[in-house]
């Protein structure tokens, strides 16, 4: 049936979204788990963040070593990109599209908890290619999301270069399923630069093979409820830096560790 036939009408439902959900990449992401969303960037904006995203990564590489890199699986992984271009990258981890479906699917306060940029290497595995979920190693489900990630695509993602793959509606489900269940139910999905992916953190997914001879780059977004523990501390990696107060809650500035008793009674107090 094609769309333009499609019938929208029901019968026998007592709730819906309808009426609540104006964007229909949140109502996809609720049921689905995933969708592509445009970020609303110019040509030269996507070009502005493909050239700095390289610049940073090669600073990335000489500052830390490629090889030391790829003896711990770090070879193809940019930690933290804004506290080292904080500019450009802090603006694109608060794209007020990317925020307005943020705000949407996780209710309450939510942070940045992760920034990395990542790059699928040309005709070679990577550590992304293997299914995993971006809340690793936790089998719960939530009838609302705690976390959310946002796959930037620096480049195209297409299925030449090994775009990355999804399994439907697995943020529902506790276990990974079995291998035929993965083979006729996974979804590659395509998008082009300037888009994100947005998935629940729950969704199984993984990259796939990029065949072409050029990498694949994308940078990985992760926003969580405060009480998920940063995988880097973003307040002291960008303590020098100049930030506005919108950008300090953002980076998680206002959940800080109490060291002591004192100072969490004086947390409470303020």
């Amino acid at each position: 049936m094609s769309k333009r036939t499609m019938p929208v009408e029901s019968y026998g439902v007592l709730d819906s979204f309808r009426g609540t959900v104006a964007n229909p990449a949140v109502e996809q992401l609720r049921i689905l788990g995933y969708a592509v969303v445009d970020a609303g960037y110019s040509h030269e904006e996507i070009e502005n963040i493909s050239e700095r995203f390289a610049r940073v990564s090669q600073d990335y590489l000489n500052l830390h070593g490629r090889e030391t890199l790829a003896s711990i699986g770090e070879e193809h992984t940019i930690r933290a990109l804004l506290a080292q271009d904080e500019d450009i990258f802090l603006q694109l981890a608060m794209n007020p599209v990317l925020m307005n479906v943020v705000k949407d699917l996780i209710v309450g306060k939510f942070i940045l908890n992760q920034q990395n940029g990542i790059i699928n290497p040309p005709k070679k595995s990577y550590n992304q290619a293997a299914w995993h979920r971006d809340l690793p190693y936790q089998h719960f489900v939530s009838s609302r999301p705690l976390a959310l990630n946002a796959l930037y695509c620096v480049d195209d993602f297409t299925l030449a270069n090994g775009c990355t793959f999804v399994l439907p509606a697995s943020h529902k489900i506790e276990g990974f399923p079995g291998p035929d269940y993965i083979e006729q139910n996974a979804v590659q999905i395509e998008a082009k630069a300037g888009s994100f992916i947005v998935l629940d953190c729950m969704l199984y997914h993984c990259g796939g093979y990029n065949g072409t001879a050029i990498a694949r780059r994308a940078v990985n977004h992760l926003f969580t409820v405060p009480y998920i523990k940063q995988q880097i501390d973003l307040p002291k990696a960008t303590a020098t830096k100049t930030l506005s107060a919108e950008q300090k809650s953002f980076l998680g500035y206002d959940y800080p560790l109490p060291e002591s008793v004192n100072s969490y009674l004086a947390s409470r107090k303020k």
